[in-house]
């Protein structure tokens, strides 16, 4: 089955960078989008970026500027999200989605902890 694993997640103090990895594993079908989404305690969850089959590429509108988001040209299963200029209001679970177009599947999720 399609397993959906996050990583790279930590504690950084403010201004500092992190780089998100999801790496999707399981099927042959190619994914129609890899998207991140963050979820901070009590909140909803919101998106943060998306990236297609055809590196089109979405950002949050409140963090644009500070996020890229990049796919694994080999694999196309990979995806990365570098996060600079991080802010304590960016600290939540951050989550990846892989939508297949019919189906989608979702991580675990990694912790962003932005203090100092």
């Amino acid at each position: 089955q399609v397993q959906v694993v996050e990583s790279g997640g930590g504690l950084v103090q403010p201004g500092g960078s992190l780089r998100l990895s999801c790496k999707v594993s399981g099927s042959n079908f190619p994914i129609y989008t890899l998207e991140w989404y963050r979820q901070a305690p009590g909140q909803q969850r919101e998106f943060v970026a998306s990236i297609t089959s055809t590196d089109s590429t979405r950002y949050r509108d409140s963090m644009k500027g500070r996020l890229t988001i990049s796919r694994d040209n080999a694999t196309k299963n990979t995806v990365y999200l570098q996060m600079d200029s991080l802010k304590p209001e960016d600290t939540a679970a951050y989550s990846c989605n892989a939508d297949y177009g019919f189906i989608d599947f979702w991580g675990q999720g990694t912790q962003v902890t932005v203090s100092s």
